[in-house]
């Protein structure tokens, strides 16, 4: 019977995954942006060992020019394994996916690197819903290929760079009560605007994020200003305390949600392969809700004032942060330079 299912990370560990790749008979087929978590590693090639088929794909360079994955694949082919880089068609392979005997599939929003596993909030889902699986395994083959993959309406799944925003935009219109999203950025303009219209038509939206330290500097006006286009119409903007985060989860009226690898940005959007499933399954739901509310719990409102920003960013160097065009007093303090309201 089709069934979906839930990893939380780190609260679930890494068994599961392990347990699909010790458990497989003939088939695995592995997409990842990072890999080099040993313990995964090791159960790739010890599966390999057994006589299973093994292709796995694996992003080769960020947009920064930094190499990645280049120990873990030489570790893969000295095993015998088939390893190719992500295709070439997209900036990156932000995708992280996992299909066992061409019955089960893993969608996630985690890299394998260990931090994965034990510092972030990041999630996965598994399905053996066979149209599913059938459309991760035609994306792998054309992408392993260098061919096309455009299903069209047929599109069961959200992908990146095919229907990712209609997909996420759709989702967000759609929801009549209540929207939690955590993901590390906001800076699609697009999905921007559907939070606010969202919003304005009294739907409560709890977005959680990470600080914007964290982003390049050249994103800084895009991320900064999409944040307090929110704020400013009063959208509750949290970051979280003890984890992390790293998972790409919405979740709207308490009924159905969206997991994956997609950020909010036209990036993700239109130049990197992505991957997210939408879920009703009732069991997977329900968990969800709990860990949003114990994550909403245990965080912190995000100070999106000039104050707030200009301390959040004091290790920036001054020519990133002048174009978000903050204040200071005459005495060298920050002015608290931003629009309150009621929440």
């Amino acid at each position: 019977m089709p069934h979906r299912s839930l990893i939380v990370l780190p609260d679930d560990t890494a068994k599961e995954i392990i347990d699909a790749i010790d458990n497989a008979r003939e088939k695995i087929l592995i997409k990842m942006f990072l890999f080099s978590d040993i313990v995964l590693i090791n159960a790739v090639i010890a599966a390999k060992k057994r006589g299973v088929d093994i292709k796995v794909m694996l992003n080769p360079v960020r947009n920064n020019g930094v190499v990645e994955n280049v120990g873990t694949r030489k570790m893969l082919e000295d095993a015998g394994i088939e390893v190719r880089d992500s295709s070439p068609e997209f900036s990156i392979t932000h995708e992280k996916s996992m299909v066992i005997d061409d019955k089960v599939a893993f969608i996630k929003s985690l890299n394998w690197e260990p931090r994965n596993f034990i510092k972030t909030r990041d999630y996965a889902v598994i399905t053996n819903h066979p149209h599913e699986v059938k459309e991760i395994i035609l994306c792998f083959e054309a992408d392993w290929n260098r061919s096309g993959f455009e299903p069209g309406e047929e599109l069961k799944l959200i992908w990146c760079s095919n229907n990712g925003r209609s997909r996420i935009a759709k989702f967000i219109d759609e929801a009549k009560h209540s929207l939690f999203i955590q993901n590390e950025r906001f800076q699609d303009l697009v999905i921007i605007e559907r939070l606010v219209h969202a919003a304005t038509r009294g739907v409560k939206v709890h977005v959680m994020v990470r600080p914007p330290h964290n982003l390049k500097v050249e994103k800084l006006v895009e991320g900064v200003g999409g944040l307090r286009i929110m704020d400013d119409i009063g959208i509750r903007i949290h970051k979280l305390k003890l984890l992390r985060l790293h998972g790409k989860m919405l979740l709207a009226d308490g009924c159905r949600a969206i997991i994956g690898s997609i950020n909010l940005t036209p990036g993700s959007f239109d130049h990197r392969r992505e991957l997210a499933i939408e879920v009703h399954d009732t069991e997977v739901i329900e968990r969800l809700k709990k860990i949003a509310h114990y994550d909403w719990k245990n965080s912190h409102p995000l100070d999106l004032s000039d104050h707030g920003l200009l301390d959040d960013l004091e290790n920036i160097s001054e020519v990133g942060i002048e174009k978000l065009v903050l204040y200071e007093d005459k005495s060298g303090h920050h002015k608290k330079h931003h629009h309150k309201h009621q929440k």
